[in-house]
């Protein structure tokens, strides 16, 4: 078992992973005849949950239980990597990496993720809620405005030709490319 844990542990080279994520799209389809993606659980929920007369929460939500099944799925997969399957050992990150962390003011990179930025103290500070409600909002909103999200239009709509997910794509590398660059070296300094 402790040898289980150890190759699961480890990254796995995007050759092996890439296929993987690559192969859930055909069986989705072909298993199940439903389309990938993540974005509408949070609809589903609301209809499963909320009693409500909203036209957009009023329709069968019972037809895409297995969408919920999945997010819970995700959710007890990110709690076993976190405690069954997690590390002490930094990650590994190019020279260049750390260095321009290092010019963020990020020091502590000796876990899985930056200190300074995930830790109980970082919530006191006004850019960590700047980041957590302004982020979440612009990721909700730009989720419903594209009509789904990243997983969704990469992974499900361009492997379907679809233009609108290569026009959502592209906004979205554009998007991370100008905050990673440029706004995010703004905000941590």
């Amino acid at each position: 078992m402790n040898t289980f844990v150890e190759w699961v542990s480890q990254p796995w080279p995007w050759y092996v992973a890439g296929p993987i994520i690559g192969l859930m799209v055909p069986l989705h389809l072909i298993l199940l005849n439903r389309t990938f993606g993540v974005s509408s659980s949070f609809r589903h929920m609301c209809a499963a949950v909320v009693p409500s007369k909203l036209e957009f929460l009023n329709y069968d939500w019972k037809k895409e239980g297995w969408n919920l099944l999945f997010v819970v799925g995700i959710l007890g997969g990110a709690w076993l990597a976190a405690t069954v399957f997690s590390s002490d050992a930094p990650i590994a990150l190019s020279d260049a990496a750390v260095a321009r962390m290092n010019a963020f003011g990020l020091e502590d990179l000796s876990g899985q993720h930056p200190q300074e930025l995930f830790s109980w103290d970082a919530l006191a500070g006004w850019r960590t809620w700047l980041f957590i409600l302004g982020g979440g909002f612009l990721v909700g909103f730009g989720t419903r405005y594209a009509g789904g999200c990243t997983s969704g239009h990469a992974i499900m709509g361009l492997s379907h030709f679809q233009m609108p997910s290569f026009v959502a794509v592209l906004g979205f590398f554009t998007g991370g490319l100008l905050m990673s660059w440029l706004i995010l070296p703004l905000l941590l300094s």
